[in-house]
């Protein structure tokens, strides 16, 4: 995932670089460990970019979010808190929350989160709703407000000051405890010139067949900061009762994304287990997309996303929110949750897992984005992360190793002109004496 780091952290590896220019340690990203066997399950990974926030009470007191920041903060049962966007006219906005409930808790069905953004009136500009529906297990929930530039549009179109407000809905049987949250605000340019704004009325929905091959191993991360990289074809993971593995896909303008998952069978045993296995998609602004849950009985079992509409600029101007979500190109996320109830009727061993995923249609050119499309894009670093299966976070580390690298070079290229310049100073000097 590409991140846009805070300024102060991005000059503390500089400085870091510059004084340690005779030697420097790259090391990787962070690595989370894997339960097995009754042991704990991994937490869920968080960026490690993420700053503390507060939210406050009110929008008088409400915390700057900036963009291309990552953050975090908490939220209590029944809560509401605001947090401040400054917007101008002409980038289209976003900011994101993930909502991660603790382990082990409960959540009735109708739980969840709410992100709502609003102008200084108290106008709702957009808004999304994420709940837990037939999975009645805790899992993180992402969820987005957006605002967007529309000339034809009265409201929330102008420069200044914007509300983000983030609501947990939660039954009286609910858990208490305070879900954690991560926060992000993206921006998105506007197109150069203005496009197609109507949907075309057929498309290409039929699944394509199947990778052949069979599956190579790819594990997945414990969070959106530490996805698991993957490119069409057949993934093999292991999935715990009760955890959820995170993969990124990268899907560029006019291609289409399917993805199956599949529970491998069981010896040990043949009970019947509703939504047993919980998919969700996720797109490059962390907004909720599309989820689907299936039974298990102890045979293999398949659960696949529905067809969805090629990566297009236009589809935001579906009410569909499956449609809608498929708004951008860059990386998509695949999240995969067990049932905790696994464990009662099969036991707490890992349950293999496969995922077909598909990418159909040829890479288009993208809307022509007046100004820097940032996640909004698909890279040649992307395919290759992809191909090599590198996470986020790995691939934030090799960024910053890189920077540093470079200001290195730097440092040892000026330092190394400082002394051929002075040495030869040094030797006109004594040839003059010596003259």
């Amino acid at each position: 995932m590409r991140k846009r780091t805070g300024t102060g952290r991005r000059a503390a590896v500089l400085a870091a670089a510059v004084l340690t220019v005779g030697a420097v340690a790259a090391t990787g990203g962070p690595a989370q460990a894997r339960a097995a066997g009754g042991a704990p399950l991994p937490p869920y990974a968080f960026d490690a970019t993420a700053q503390r926030v507060k939210g406050a009470a009110s929008s008088a007191n409400a915390t700057r979010l900036k963009p291309g920041e990552v953050y975090r903060d908490s939220l209590g049962k029944d809560g509401k808190v605001y947090y401040r966007v400054d917007l101008d006219d002409r980038l289209d906005a976003y900011v994101s929350v993930v909502a991660v409930p603790k382990p082990g808790g409960l959540v009735a069905y109708g739980d969840g989160v709410k992100v709502t953004l609003q102008d200084g009136s108290g106008t709702d500009c957009g808004s999304q709703q994420t709940l837990f529906s037939s999975s009645e297990y805790p899992r993180p929930l992402a969820a987005y407000a957006r605002r967007t530039i529309d000339p034809d549009a009265t409201s929330c179109q102008g420069a200044g000051a914007f509300y983000v407000l983030v609501e947990r809905t939660s039954k009286p049987t609910s858990s208490p405890d305070d879900w954690e949250l991560e926060i992000r605000h993206l921006t998105e340019p506007r197109p150069k010139k203005a496009g197609p704004t109507e949907l075309p009325e057929a498309w290409p929905s039929a699944t394509p067949a199947p990778p052949t091959g069979g599956p190579r191993p790819r594990q997945g991360g414990d969070g959106f900061a530490d996805a698991a990289s993957l490119r069409e074809g057949e993934w093999r993971a292991d999935i715990r009762p009760g955890q959820t593995l995170y993969f990124r896909v990268p899907v560029d303008w006019g291609q289409q994304l399917f993805a199956t998952a599949e529970l491998g069978s069981s010896a040990t045993g043949d009970e019947y287990v509703g939504s047993a296995l919980a998919v969700s998609l996720v797109n490059p602004a962390f907004g909720h997309v599309d989820e689907y849950s299936g039974s298990y009985d102890g045979k293999p079992s398949t659960l696949a996303l529905d067809p969805l509409r090629p990566v297009a600029h236009e589809n935001r101007t579906s009410y569909n929110d499956a449609t809608n979500g498929m708004r951008f190109a860059g990386w998509y996320y695949l999240t995969a949750t067990l049932s905790p109830e696994i464990a009662e009727e099969y036991g707490d061993a890992p349950v293999p897992l496969t995922l077909r995923v598909g990418i159909t249609g040829t890479a288009k050119p993208g809307p022509g984005y007046d100004g820097d499309p940032g996640p909004f894009a698909v890279t040649a670093g992307d395919k290759a992360a992809a191909e090599s299966g590198a996470s986020g976070a790995e691939g934030m580390a090799a960024e910053e190793r890189s920077g540093t690298m470079r200001v290195v070079a730097a440092a040892g290229i000026g330092t190394g002109s400082v002394l051929l310049l002075g040495l030869g100073a040094w030797t006109a000097l004594a040839r003059r004496r010596t003259a």
